[in-house]
């Protein structure tokens, strides 16, 4: 089973020519920048299958491996705080399956622990382990 992270802005107005720039701009700028080609990054919806009053529309799904997921979080919901601060007038509502993330005026959208290094590295060692003890080389959930 897979989670996502899904970010969603809806007002009445279409994006401008400006907008949908400043758009282009950060989702390029995630994308050059996104620490691991192997992951889902920072996925827009072409805007052209939106439902009416939806300016921005997308999903990340996460990573399997432990260790990658933090860095991805953090990643992808910083992509998106400057997603919303381009399009500060939309009603944004950004969540992982059924779990709201909240935003913070200050820090924008984030999760606890999303910056902790010691919860990575604990995280990432998890993971190894996890590979390390599957018969296939592969982690795997439950028994």
């Amino acid at each position: 089973m897979s989670v996502s992270l899904y970010y969603t802005a809806r007002r009445a107005t279409p994006l401008t020519d400006s907008e949908s720039a400043a758009v282009a701009r950060v989702v390029a700028a995630h994308r050059t920048s996104f620490p691991y080609e192997d992951e889902e990054s920072l996925y827009v919806y072409d805007p052209r299958t939106a439902e009416p009053g939806q300016v921005l529309d997308g999903s990340t799904k996460m990573p399997f491996d432990p260790g990658r997921l933090l860095p991805v979080i953090a990643h992808v919901l910083d992509s998106v705080t400057e997603l919303r601060r381009a399009l500060p007038d939309a009603d944004w509502r950004v969540h992982m399956d059924d779990l709201d993330v909240p935003w913070d005026e200050a820090e924008g959208y984030a999760l606890p622990g999303m910056r902790d290094a010691d919860l990575a590295a604990e995280l990432s060692a998890a993971g190894r382990d996890a590979v390390a003890g599957a018969p296939d080389g592969r982690a795997t959930l439950g028994p």
